[in-house]
């Protein structure tokens, strides 16, 4: 009977190995701890998002924000937590290839990029909001969806 336990826990043991060996090779090649800086350059390691990058860096904010500033929260939690979810998303369409042409920002990233644009110019908005839309009511990108990078 002994033997019979030990069997499920050598293939247990060599499959995870396997898993975090693969998994570790990928995230090295992949540049894995570049993604928790806020470098914009780290943003075009992946080849579709080159436009993006370079039509930032033409852009009227990059002198004052980088991708971080615009498309995480901006409290340590958030920022992390948005990071790896989207980090996490991005390597398997990238991986598998299940990805359109003309990458188009999720509800949840486009909430975490409205409230920033609300954050920054948190004066200006308060004052549109005073006219009695509400911050409901208006919607940043919508507008302005040509500010950040434009293509």
């Amino acid at each position: 009977m002994g033997k019979w336990v030990v069997i499920p826990a050598l293939l247990a043991a060599l499959f995870g190995g396997v898993g975090l060996g693969v998994g570790g090779y990928t995230f090295v090649y992949a540049k894995g701890f570049s993604y928790v800086s806020n470098d914009p350059a780290v943003c075009a390691n992946c080849h579709v998002m080159r436009a993006h990058l370079d039509a930032w860096q033409k852009g009227s904010h990059h002198a004052v924000a980088v991708c971080n500033d615009c498309h995480t929260p901006h409290n340590f939690f958030g920022k992390y937590l948005t990071k790896g979810l989207n980090g996490f998303h991005h390597s398997l369409a990238f991986t598998t290839g299940n990805f359109p042409d003309n990458i188009l920002i999720k509800k949840r990233n486009r909430a975490v990029t409205e409230q920033a644009c609300r954050d920054c110019h948190a004066p200006m908005v308060r004052e549109i909001d005073a006219f009695g839309h509400g911050p409901q009511a208006l919607d940043c990108i919508r507008c302005h969806s040509e500010v950040g990078h434009m293509e």
